[in-house]
């Protein structure tokens, strides 16, 4: 006989979603520190009670809110897509969320398996692996080619932005970066994945 799971509130999902995002933005305007769960529930208009129905604590809603981001940049890998809104998606993303690419760069750069921080990690090895076969480069290193283009993808703007250019507007930044990005990528004759 199987066990019967608790039912969960037909919005369940979708609350849970817009806690996500709302701490998103709140890291994002305030930074990391001043997330906590009181603010949460402030943001978002809810009573405390229902945010720890949804996260257990202050360390559960920010692994929650990594593994958001996570999927958000691997969107931009999302083959369905053209390389140029691939390009613009990912870039906007880091600079419109700076506090929160921080957060993720320090995942990122932390000990541990990659895959914790980038669920679709296999899937972009297995990609270049495959361009490289293609392409008769058989003898490439997918694994480090990935790490290039991961972390230039995601550092890369957030450098440029912050340490670089601090005053140019987002779109100009954007564009700056899939006019080099697409350089680069017909350089190394990728230009098509």
């Amino acid at each position: 006989m199987s066990k019967e799971l608790p039912q969960r509130n037909r919005g369940f999902e979708e609350t849970h979603s817009d806690l996500l995002e709302t701490a998103v933005k709140l890291i994002s305007e305030k930074g990391i520190e001043a997330l906590s769960m009181a603010e949460l529930a402030r943001a978002a208009g809810i009573n405390r009670t229902t945010v720890y129905y949804h996260f257990k604590g202050r360390d559960e809603l920010i692994r929650e809110v990594k593994c958001w981001s996570s999927e958000k940049l691997a969107e931009a890998f999302n083959t369905g897509r053209s390389q140029q809104e691939r390009i613009d998606f990912i870039t906007r993303f880091v600079l419109e969320n700076p506090q929160l690419i921080k957060l993720w760069i320090d995942d990122l750069v932390s000990e541990g398996d990659i895959r914790d921080c980038y669920p679709n990690w296999d899937k972009l090895v297995n990609g270049i692996s495959e361009h490289f076969r293609q392409s008769g480069e058989g003898d490439g290193d997918a694994e480090v080619y990935s790490v290039i283009m991961l972390t230039s993808a995601i550092i890369g703007p957030h450098v440029f932005r912050h340490r670089v250019e601090r005053d140019e507007n987002i779109d100009s930044v954007v564009e700056r970066f899939r006019v080099e990005r697409q350089r680069l990528l017909k350089a190394v004759s990728l230009l098509r994945i």
